[in-house]
C-alpha cells in the first residue's frame, strides 16, 4: 500500500483517509478477536503502520474529528460508501462511547504505539460501568504509557449540539424538497399534467444520500405525519423507511435509488381515485372500497404516463402493483397465477403499513402508538407481511420507534428520538425529556438523555410504559425536529 500513487488534492485525501480508518478499525477488531501474536493481528498492524506512514508523508499530520454523524480527516469530510459503512459506523460508535471528539497523530507514530493505544481502547471499551468516566480513564492510562505521537480530545456537549442542529437543518431541507416534489407530481397528475420522472429522481437521490450520512435526523422527521398533507408526507416517509431498511439489507447505492423511487411513487395510482372517497371520514361503501382497491393497477398506468418513464426502473412498476398483495396473495389486486412478491414490494409494504397505522387520517382519528404497530405487524399473520422485513423494521426503529412517548421510572416523560446505536441497548433508545420529575413541561426540543447511563443501583433511567402524548399536551415531532 505504501508504494501506491494516490490522486492529489481532496480526492487523494479522501481515498487515503478512508483506507486509514478501515485498517485502523480492522486492527482494533482483530486485536479484540485474537491474541497479539496471531498472524491476522500482526498483518493488520503492519497495514495500519503502512497507512499511517503514507498519510503522514503526504499530509504531515493526521487529525480525525467527529462531527455529528460525519467523520473528518484533516478538515475533509469522508464520503461513506455502502461497502465500508459498517466499519465506519462501528468506529464512530466506539469513539462516541469513549467520549472521544478528535484523534491527532503526529510524525513518528510507530507500530508499537498503535499496539498500546488499541490495547487501552479495548480495555476501556469493555468496561460495563458509567460511560461518563471512560474518557478520563482513557486519557489517564495513555498518559502513563510511552505513547508520545498520538493525542486525544474529548467530545464537548456544545459541539454535539451544534452538529445535531446542522444535521437536522440539512435533513429538514431534504424532507421538505421530497414533500414539495411529491405534491407537485400528485397535484399535477390530478389535473392532467404530465409529470417528469427526473425531478422525482433528484429528490430520491437526496433522500438516499441523507439516509447514508444522517439517518437519525431524517427518520426523526417521519414523525411529522401532517394530517392535511398526509398524501405527500406519507409517500416521503415510506421512501425514507424503505431506503433505511434497504441499506440494512445490504443493497447497493444504485439499488437504494431504485428502491427509493419505487417507494416514493408506490401510491401514485391514488391520483385516479376521487378525493371524496380518499378523504371520506366514515366507512366505505362496497363500491367505494372496490374503487380504492383499483389504485395499484391504476398506479401502473399512471407511471407509464409520466414523462421520461423509460428511465423508470421496472421494479417501481412492480411495487405500485404489488404493495397490497400480501405475501400469501390474499390482498389486492388478486394474483392471476402463483407468484412471489419482489423484495422491493415486500419492503415497501412494511414501510407503508407502519406509517399508515401511526398517522391520523380522515377515517383513523386516533393513530396507534408506534410500538403497538410494530408488535401487531410482527405477530398478526393476517397482515400478510414478510416477517424478515418486519424484523428489519424493528431493528431499524428499535423496540420504541422515534416519536413514541414514554414514562420513565424517574416520573419523567420523554419522547423517543431514535434507536440506540449500540445493539445491546435495543430496549434503551435515545430520548428527549419533555416533562420533568415535578410534572413541569420542558419546551421543545427538550433535554437529551441517555437510558444506557448507569447509576449506583443500576440504570439511571428506564422506561416503565408507553403513553399517549396528548395526555401531556406533547406533540412528538416538536421534540425531534
Amino acid at each position: 500500500m505504501s508504494g501506491e500513487t494516490l490522486p492529489g488534492g481532496e480526492a487523494g485525501l479522501r481515498h487515503a483517509g478512508r483506507e486509514f480508518l478501515l485498517v485502523l478499525y480492522a486492527s482494533y477488531r482483530n486485536l479484540k478477536l485474537y491474541p497479539l501474536e496471531n498472524a491476522v493481528v500482526q498483518k493488520a498492524l503492519d497495514e495500519l503502520q503502512a497507512a499511517t506512514t503514507q498519510l503522514l508523508g503526504s499530509e504531515g499530520e493526521i487529525e480525525i474529528r467527529l462531527s455529528g454523524d460525519f467523520i473528518f480527516v484533516n478538515q475533509t469530510r469522508l464520503r461513506l460508501e455502502l461497502d465500508n459503512y459498517a466499519s465506519f459506523s462501528q468506529l464512530l460508535g466506539l469513539l462516541r462511547r469513549l467520549g472521544i471528539g478528535a484523534v491527532r497523530v503526529e510524525p513518528g507514530m510507530g507500530r508499537r504505539e498503535w499496539q498500546i493505544v488499541l490495547g487501552v481502547l479495548l480495555a476501556i471499551a469493555a468496561r460495563d460501568d458509567a460511560e461518563g468516566d471512560r474518557y478520563v480513564e482513557l486519557a489517564e492510562r495513555l498518559g502513563r504509557t510511552d505513547v508520545t505521537h498520538l493525542t486525544l480530545e474529548p467530545a464537548t456537549e456544545l459541539d454535539d449540539l451544534e452538529d445535531a442542529a446542522r444535521a437536522r437543518e440539512i435533513a429538514k431541507r431534504t424532507y421538505a424538497q421530497g414533500v414539495a416534489v411529491t405534491k407537485e407530481v400528485v397535484n399535477g397528475m390530478r389535473i392532467g399534467r404530465v409529470a417528469s420522472i427526473k425531478r422525482v429522481k433528484r429528490a430520491v437521490q437526496l433522500i438516499v444520500d441523507q439516509v447514508l450520512n444522517n439517518e437519525v435526523s431524517l427518520l426523526g422527521l417521519t414523525t411529522l405525519r401532517d394530517y392535511d398533507e398526509y398524501t405527500f408526507t406519507h409517500s416521503v416517509n415510506v421512501c425514507i423507511f424503505s431506503v433505511a431498511m434497504g441499506r440494512r439489507f445490504g443493497l447497493t447505492k444504485i439499488q437504494l435509488y431504485d428502491l427509493g423511487l419505487a417507494a416514493l411513487l408506490h401510491d401514485i395510482g391514488k391520483v385516479r381515485i376521487p378525493l371524496t372517497i380518499l378523504n371520506k371520514a366514515g366507512g366505505l361503501e362496497e363500491t367505494e372500497w372496490r374503487t380504492i382497491q383499483n389504485h395499484p393497477w391504476q398506479g401502473v398506468i399512471a407511471l407509464f404516463g409520466m414523462r421520461g418513464y423509460d428511465e423508470l426502473p421496472g421494479r417501481a412498476v412492480l411495487v405500485a402493483h404489488e404493495h397490497h398483495m400480501k405475501t400469501d396473495l390474499t390482498g389486492y389486486p388478486r394474483a392471476i397465477r402463483p407468484r412471489e412478491l419482489g423484495l422491493y414490494s415486500r419492503i415497501v409494504s412494511v414501510a407503508d403499513g407502519f406509517d399508515a397505522a401511526t398517522t391520523r387520517r380522515a377515517y383513523q382519528t386516533i393513530p396507534i402508538q408506534p410500538d403497538e404497530v410494530l408488535r401487531e405487524m410482527y405477530l398478526n399473520p393476517r397482515r400478510g407481511l414478510d416477517p424478515v422485513i418486519v424484523k428489519g423494521m424493528i431493528n431499524l426503529l428499535g423496540i420504541y420507534p422515534a416519536g413514541t412517548c414514554v414514562i420513565l421510572d424517574t416520573f419523567e416523560v420523554a419522547v423517543v428520538e431514535g434507536a440506540n446505536p449500540d445493539p445491546i441497548f435495543l430496549n434503551r433508545p435515545l430520548i428527549r425529556l419533555a416533562v420533568n420529575t415535578d410534572g413541569g413541561r420542558l419546551a421543545p426540543p427538550g433535554t437529551p438523555a441517555s437510558l444506557s447511563d448507569r447509576g449506583a443501583d443500576g440504570f439511571a433511567r428506564s422506561i416503565v410504559k408507553v403513553t399517549d402524548p396528548a395526555r401531556y399536551g406533547i406533540t412528538p415531532s416538536d421534540y425531534l425536529i
